[in-house]
């Protein structure tokens, strides 16, 4: 879990006694407490390239390329891989220490096609998250680009979400929804990531309130998209997309794991819910923790 005050900074002095933790409406023994910045991680990135992506494809793939080098600098015990989706999912780069290979992946990546994004999810939780070890397992994090859209996934959301759960994954989102368009689809985004534990980031919206200028035009899609061609938007998108990678590497890097035997034995395999307080005073805190968990499968 993630601790951060009515600002978003990050509250990273906490310990054991100031967490309180509920499974299924019955309060646990917090009996396993850690804040190591340097537990191993494990990140998965999986990248639209539907044709949905066409429009600000080259300003994120910049951006996820830094996102890459940053989590995954090498000489540390980090691990990678790269999964794409257009009309259908591939997983491109398996677990590696080596960021280049992963950087070089996503600078070769071209847009088009229709979006099988909860088929990724699913595939990448299902294959490549079984990592076995409790409590000093690595960290694992799924980074997910895009905007949400979904056309030709042969899971459903819910599929999607389960195999995340079961594989005990945290779910952080970029999303490409630009200023100016409306997708309700990025609940999709807004639902695997904060039921997993994470939160999407939305580096495009309200850029246009530092930035003048902008041209209204009709888009493919029939909508009307806002364009400008000034040095000072680029610049503030630049900024906008920076923070994102910052903000997820700092929540990747401030993340407490905490550890408890189960109220109730393995007896099926049910989904279990999990609340978790922070008792602070006068600090308004959110936490930010999974919502629950599956049993692990006999």
């Amino acid at each position: 879990m993630t601790v951060t005050d009515a600002a978003g900074r990050f509250i990273t002095d906490l310990s054991r006694k100031d967490f309180r933790v509920w499974e299924d409406g019955k309060e646990v023994e917090v009996r396993y407490f850690t804040r190591d910045p340097k537990q191993a991680v494990i990140v998965g990135f999986v990248l639209d390239l539907s044709n949905s992506a066409r429009l600000y494809f080259k300003t994120y793939q910049e951006a996820i390329t830094d996102l890459a080098w940053a989590l995954l600098p090498g000489g540390n015990q980090n691990k990678g891989f790269l999964a794409t989706y257009s009309t259908e999912a591939d997983i491109v780069v398996k677990p590696t220490n080596d960021g280049e290979r992963i950087v070089e992946r996503i600078r070769k990546a071209k847009p088009g096609g229709g979006s099988a994004m909860l088929d990724a999810v699913y595939q990448t939780c299902t294959k490549l998250f079984q990592v076995k070890g409790q409590p000093n397992e690595p960290k694992r994090v799924l980074i997910l680009i895009g905007d949400g859209h979904d056309n030709n996934s042969k899971v459903s959301l819910e599929q999607a979400l389960e195999a995340a759960q079961r594989a005990q994954v945290v779910i952080y989102a970029v999303s490409t929804v630009a200023y100016g368009f409306h997708n309700p689809e990025e609940e999709n985004l807004v639902r695997l990531a904060e039921e997993t534990g994470g939160r999407v980031e939305r580096p495009l919206q309200k850029i246009h309130t530092k930035v003048a200028g902008y041209l209204s035009q009709p888009s493919d899609e029939g909508n009307y998209a806002y364009k400008v061609g000034t040095g000072q938007y680029a610049a503030e998108l630049s900024g906008k997309l920076y923070k994102a990678i910052m903000d997820i590497t700092g929540d990747i890097d401030h993340q407490y794991v905490i550890g408890y035997n189960p109220p109730a034995p393995f007896t099926d395999a049910k989904f279990r819910s999990i609340k978790v307080e922070v008792g602070l005073k006068d600090v308004d805190a959110k936490v930010r923790a999974r919502r629950g968990y599956f049993p692990p499968l006999s």
